[in-house]
């Protein structure tokens, strides 16, 4: 357990005192990453299940598999993987900044990892769960300029988003209704895909919501080079997080 010794005017990460049921500093560091990596074996487990569902369900429905890869589009997973390739570089930049005392540079580089994060999530809901579920593009979309507008439904919400007949319907299970699918197991393949990506978004918020709470302590001083446990914990995380995206990539989008 974190304790601080307030008897003196120290910054909060220099009066930093282990917990009494450690022995040392040392100790309670690597107990506390120790407890954190059992619990990234559950997340591991969850995800595992999706890789073992996405395994059984494309060797025997291998053409719904192609097909529904070829509706997503490759170029939107590709930037999104270099967005959180480059946020995973910037969080651990953040641990080395702390670990050395440059808490302003750590805050920036947190800040950036946050917002690559949010960049990540804007990506995947307003240029593929939106118009693959709705049929309505946002209007920046570059994928638009493919399409014939539907001039009868309008615009939408206040001129930021675009119809195309008959590209909606991508949904999961009972939902779908996609008119132009050939194979009839297509609703199982979005059923795998947006119980995959969502699960990982939803992770992706988690792991922003994590370094949030960093970036608010490491401006309070409680981390410093002689305490940053919770900063390697938001690490730990997101890199998991980015290690998850890496193997859904390849094997949603470049499959077919």
């Amino acid at each position: 357990m974190t304790t601080l010794d307030s008897r003196d005017n120290r910054p909060l990460w220099q009066r930093y005192v282990h917990g009494h049921h450690w022995r040392t500093q040392a100790e309670e560091f690597d107990g506390a990453k120790l407890g954190f990596w059992l619990f990234l074996t559950t997340e591991v487990l969850l995800f595992g299940g999706i890789f073992c569902a996405y395994a059984i369900f494309r060797s025997l429905y291998p053409g719904a598999w192609k097909e529904g890869s070829s509706l997503l589009d490759w170029k939107i997973g590709g930037i999104n993987t270099a967005v959180l390739l480059i946020s995973s570089y910037t969080m651990a930049v953040s641990i080395y900044y702390i670990q050395v005392g440059k808490i302003s540079r750590a805050r920036l580089n947190l800040m950036f990892t946050i917002l690559c994060g949010a960049l990540f999530v804007t990506l995947k809901l307003l240029l593929e769960y939106t118009p693959k579920w709705t049929g309505w593009f946002f209007f920046m979309d570059p994928a638009l300029g493919h399409h014939s507008i539907d001039a009868a439904a309008g615009n939408g919400l206040f001129g930021l988003f675009r119809h195309v007949e008959g590209y909606g319907g991508k949904r999961p299970g009972s939902l779908y209704e996609y008119g132009f699918g050939h194979d009839p197991h297509m609703p199982l393949w979005w059923s795998v895909y947006y119980v995959g990506t969502s699960i990982h978004a939803l992770h992706v918020i988690i792991g922003m919501i994590l370094i949030f709470r960093v970036w608010l302590k490491a401006g309070k001083g409680v981390y410093g080079p002689n305490y940053y446990t919770g900063v390697e914990i938001a690490g730990l995380y997101w890199h998991l997080v980015d290690l998850i995206w890496i193997f859904l990539f390849p094997l949603l989008y470049l499959i077919h």
